[in-house]
């Protein structure tokens, strides 16, 4: 048996606390090694225990997920965290992204969904329910990628190899490759494909 996932709880509703730690106690391939009730406490958790993925309630008193995520970031930039929250629409969609939570999940979702983010941000993935992906979808940070990124992006969505690239835009193959790596980083992505449907759906290539 693998390495298990050990993970954070912040939560400062007690009974969503229980709740899901003890959903995460029960899979073979997970374990709580640490609770927090707040954000002081979840930023302080998080140095003593290093978790490989924290899960953070957004409204929490004192300090909110948002910010003990910035907190975190700045210390651990590796660090892997899942939003929890009751509002699945608003502003703090936005600011969490942009805090560098990597999943964001509404506090009604199913258990299999809970555990799927917990699994996809550990592997090194973007996660986002189909729900919050469509609500998201008009507001999303924009990445910051170059003009000639976006070029390339824009290759991409038409569907062109790195060398067909390289030809049109007249640049070496081996810097289109640099190019589509950074692009990927900056969208969050895994590889082309969902480079090409992130663009799309976020408005930042008009087909």
């Amino acid at each position: 048996m693998s390495e298990k996932i050990r993970i954070l709880v912040a939560e400062d509703h007690l009974v969503a606390r229980v709740g899901v730690t003890t959903i995460v106690n029960m899979q073979d391939d997970m374990t709580v090694v640490a609770e927090a009730a707040n954000g002081h406490q979840a930023v302080e958790m998080f140095r003593l225990h290093r978790p490989d993925v924290t899960l953070l309630a957004l409204r929490m008193p004192g300090m909110g997920g948002v910010e003990a995520a910035i907190v975190i970031r700045s210390e651990f930039p590796g660090a892997k965290m899942v939003a929890l929250t009751t509002y699945g629409g608003d502003e703090d969609i936005r600011r969490a992204l942009a805090a560098g939570i990597q999943a964001y999940l509404t506090k009604d979702v199913l258990h299999d969904e809970l555990l799927k983010a917990i699994r996809a941000v550990n592997a090194g993935q973007t996660y986002l329910p189909a729900a919050v992906a469509a609500s998201l979808a008009a507001q999303l940070p924009r990445p910051d990628l170059s003009a000639r990124e976006v070029q390339v992006l824009a290759l991409i969505v038409r569907g062109l190899a790195n060398k067909q690239i390289a030809f049109t835009l007249n640049i070496a193959e081996h810097t289109v490759k640099n190019h589509v790596k950074s692009i990927l980083s900056k969208l969050g992505v895994q590889d082309r494909t969902q480079a090409a449907t992130a663009a799309i759906q976020r408005g930042i290539i008009h087909l």
